[in-house]
């Protein structure tokens, strides 16, 4: 009996490899959310006829607590979590066909002029001085990105050529 369970077994993860390796990943995706869905109605109804609903509620009450006492935590990673979010949320042909959002280390020095906020012909002292205000407003040790200081430590860089 053991061994027909087993063959069984087989059978059915062949036809599960199979079904999984031919079906396109739109489907996959709807497949996957209505057996999740169904799933969930098991369990509950499961919980519902055997009394264990009470403690279904009860954690679901706990939750809740948890979730407003942690609300001040997460607005204040909300930028954070918008940006997860939209990752998230676009397709990978979204993100090929993005440009890069900010210069990287290829900038250009019209771009480290803008940075560092100075015309064309900027003098060295200039940009010096321009650096030492910008990097003491961005600065990570002062509630700065490392992002921004390096972008500004870059800037310095190209326009002066070091």
């Amino acid at each position: 009996m053991v061994r027909i369970g087993i063959l069984l077994a087989l059978i059915i993860g062949v036809l599960a490899y199979r079904w999984y390796t031919t079906t396109p990943s739109a489907a996959l995706r709807r497949q996957f959310r209505r057996a999740l869905w169904i799933l969930a109605v098991v369990l509950l109804a499961v919980a519902l006829l055997t009394g264990k609903l009470n403690g279904l509620v009860a954690l679901l009450g706990v939750l809740l607590a948890f979730i407003v006492r942690l609300m001040p935590v997460l607005l204040n990673y909300a930028p954070q979590l918008h940006r997860l979010w939209r990752i998230f949320k676009e397709s990978p042909d979204d993100r090929r066909r993005q440009p890069p959002r900010a210069p990287g280390p290829d900038m250009t020095r019209e771009q480290a002029l803008q940075i560092l906020g100075l015309k064309p012909g900027a003098t060295e002292q200039e940009i010096v001085a321009a650096h030492r205000i910008l990097i003491a407003k961005m600065h990570p040790d002062r509630g700065g990105s490392d992002y921004l200081a390096a972008q500004i430590n870059l800037a310095k860089k190209i326009l002066l050529g070091r």
